[in-house]
């Protein structure tokens, strides 16, 4: 019925089958932005707000999200992840996250990365809100991941 890995012939969800595929070193990386005044900037930049230190909280938060994967995603495999790394660089209007995983298994991690990167969002935005309500998170995606049979892709 469809090309679509994760449905079957009769067009229902499904998990994939990745028992014949090699065991491949893989790795994703994910990057995303929250926009907000620079009030939040600053007092996130400089360790003010009040909740406590938003960079290192979500950096935490980015790490444990990605070992959940699988919980949030319906049929994403459970991935015994190698290293998950979460890098958060605080600017004047704002935060960037970038977030890399890493394992060697039959499945990439690319889901891992993104849900990463997105999670450190929210953890900054819950944060910070206090200071802005109005922040925006945006530009989550992938922007490379290399093994399996697919083989390497990077973002243009």
């Amino acid at each position: 019925m469809s090309n679509l890995t994760h449905l079957d012939e009769e067009g229902a969800a499904r998990m994939v089958d990745v028992s014949g595929k090699a065991v491949t070193a893989r790795e994703a990386i994910a990057r995303g932005r929250i926009d907000m005044s620079e009030a939040a900037a600053a007092a996130i930049a400089q360790g003010l707000v009040k909740k406590g230190d938003v960079l290192s909280v979500a950096r935490i938060a980015g790490i444990m999200a990605a070992k959940r994967t699988a919980d949030l995603i319906p049929l994403c495999h459970p991935v015994a992840l190698s290293a998950v790394t979460v890098d958060l660089h605080p600017d004047e209007s704002g935060v960037t996250v970038e977030a890399t995983a890493r394992t060697a298994g039959q499945t990439g991690v690319e889901m891992e990365a993104l849900t990463a990167a997105t999670v450190a969002l929210l953890t900054v935005y819950d944060m910070a809100k206090a200071i802005d309500k109005a922040m925006v998170i945006g530009a989550v995606r992938l922007i490379a991941k290399s093994g399996g049979k697919s083989g390497d892709w990077r973002a243009p």
